[in-house]
């Protein structure tokens, strides 16, 4: 992982509500509840973007807007099914971003 991209996760992580999801992405079971996900769909531990939206008592267009904003930095995957969308961390990036981040400092 380069410098710009470990910049562009500290930014994302820079705000309390994204930080927050993160955290809440961790477990999303203790924080959300089961989610309803299509019987085909194979994205374990997607939450809803209104479940996210009705966790943070923020409007869904703020919420929408983080979400691009973590996703566009690697943090989070998504998944359409229909008209829903579910995100999700990914581990793949935390851990890169982990361990750039134990070689910068």
């Amino acid at each position: 992982m380069d410098t710009e991209s470990c910049l562009q996760i500290i930014k994302a992580l820079s705000n309390e509500t994204r930080l927050h999801i993160m955290r809440w992405l961790q477990t999303p079971d203790e924080h959300f509840g089961p989610q309803n996900l299509p019987a085909n769909g194979e994205f374990d531990g997607g939450v809803c973007v209104g479940a996210i939206q009705e966790r943070s008592g923020l409007t869904q267009s703020v919420i929408s807007g983080y979400l691009a904003t973590m996703q566009k930095a690697g943090l989070l995957e998504s998944r359409r099914y229909g008209q829903w969308t579910y995100y999700r961390r990914n581990a793949e990036t935390i851990d890169q971003f982990l361990a750039q981040l134990r070689i910068e400092l």
